[in-house]
C-alpha cells in the first residue's frame, strides 16, 4: 500500500492507522491497493480470501475499480468469497440493494463463481434472513452452531455522519448485541428502516478491517469518532477495534479537514490518544 500511515493509539489494546489521501479518486485508488495486497496475502497462505463488502458511493468507486485492469487481473477470483456486513430489507434487484450496487459494479464484470457470492437472502424477511445468513457464515467457516466466531480475512466499512458503520445505528439494539454473528433490526428514521447486520464481536475478529472515509460531510463525524470522547451508543463506528487484527481509517482530505491539516500531515501530533477527558 502507498504512503506512510498515521498512528493513531486509541487504547491500551491496539494501535490503529490512518491514512489521508488528497482526492476521493485517491482514496479509491488507495483501498483498492489494499483488496489486491491482504486479497493476494490470504490466497497465498490459505487458498482462500473471505471479503465482506459494503454499500454506499464510496464503495461503489472501489468496486468499478477493482473490475478493472490491472486490478482485475491481479485476484483469482475462483478463490474469492464475496459477502455483505449489511443489507436492507428490500429485493435482491431494488435500488437501495448493497448487492445490486456491488453486483453492477463489480460482480457482473469479474469471473467469480456464482456460489462464491454469498449474498443476504431478504426474500426470507429481516429476522429469517439474518439466521439464514448466520448459519452460511458458520457453514463456510466450518463452525458448529454457538463455536468460535469466524475470521474474514477483510471487512470493508463506511461510516455514516451519524457515525454508524455497517447497519450499527446510533441506540440500536444491536449495539449490545454479542452472541449472534448477525441480526436484524429496525432503524427508525432511516430510509429503509429494516436491517441485517454483522454484529459487533464478528466485525472485531477479522483480520483486517477497512474503513473509507470520503466527503466534508463526514468531516465532524471522523474528529468526534477518532479524537472525541468514547461515547459508543452514540458513535457505533468507535466500537469497531479488531481484537486481534489491524484497522486501518483511509480518508479524503475534505473528509480529514478536522484530523489533519492536509493531505499526509496530522493536525496536531503524530499520535494521537484518545483521553477520558477529550472533547465530543
Amino acid at each position: 500500500m502507498a504512503g506512510a500511515p498515521f498512528v493513531i493509539v486509541l487504547n491500551d489494546d491496539g494501535t490503529y492507522y490512518l491514512q489521508v489521501e488528497p482526492t476521493s479518486d485517491a482514496l479509491t485508488i488507495l483501498a483498492a491497493r489494499g483488496v489486491i495486497f491482504w486479497g493476494q496475502k490470504a490466497i497465498e497462505r490459505r487458498g482462500v480470501f473471505h471479503l465482506v463488502l459494503s454499500g454506499g458511493s464510496t464503495p461503489k468507486a472501489l468496486y468499478r475499480l477493482l473490475a478493472t485492469a490491472p486490478y482485475a487481473g491481479q485476484l483469482t477470483w475462483e478463490r474469492v468469497h464475496l459477502w455483505w456486513g449489511d443489507e436492507r430489507v428490500v429485493p435482491s434487484d431494488h435500488p437501495d440493494s448493497n448487492y445490486k450496487l456491488a453486483y453492477e459494479a463489480l460482480i457482473a464484470a469479474v469471473p467469480i463463481p456464482p456460489a462464491n457470492v454469498h449474498r443476504v437472502r431478504t426474500e426470507l424477511g429481516a429476522a429469517g434472513a439474518a439466521a439464514q445468513y448466520e448459519a452460511e457464515i458458520r457453514s463456510a467457516f466450518t463452525l458448529a452452531p454457538d463455536s468460535a466466531i469466524p475470521c474474514f480475512d477483510l471487512i470493508l466499512l463506511g461510516m455514516g455522519d451519524d457515525g454508524h458503520t455497517a447497519s450499527l445505528f446510533p441506540a440500536t439494539p444491536a449495539l449490545a448485541e454479542r452472541e449472534r454473528l448477525v441480526v436484524s433490526q429496525v432503524v427508525p428514521g432511516a430510509h429503509v428502516p429494516e436491517r441485517i447486520t454483522f454484529t459487533v464481536p464478528l466485525i472485531n475478529a477479522a483480520d483486517t478491517v477497512f474503513f473509507l472515509v470520503s466527503g466534508a460531510g463526514k468531516a465532524d463525524a471522523l474528529r468526534r469518532v477518532l479524537l472525541g470522547a468514547y461515547r459508543p451508543e452514540a458513535l457505533p463506528a468507535q466500537l469497531i477495534a479488531p481484537v486481534r487484527g489491524k484497522l486501518f481509517w483511509m480518508a479524503d482530505a475534505a473528509a480529514a479537514a478536522q484530523v489533519a491539516t492536509g493531505p499526509g500531515y496530522p493536525a496536531e501530533e503524530f499520535i494521537y490518544r484518545r483521553m477520558a477527558n477529550a472533547g465530543p
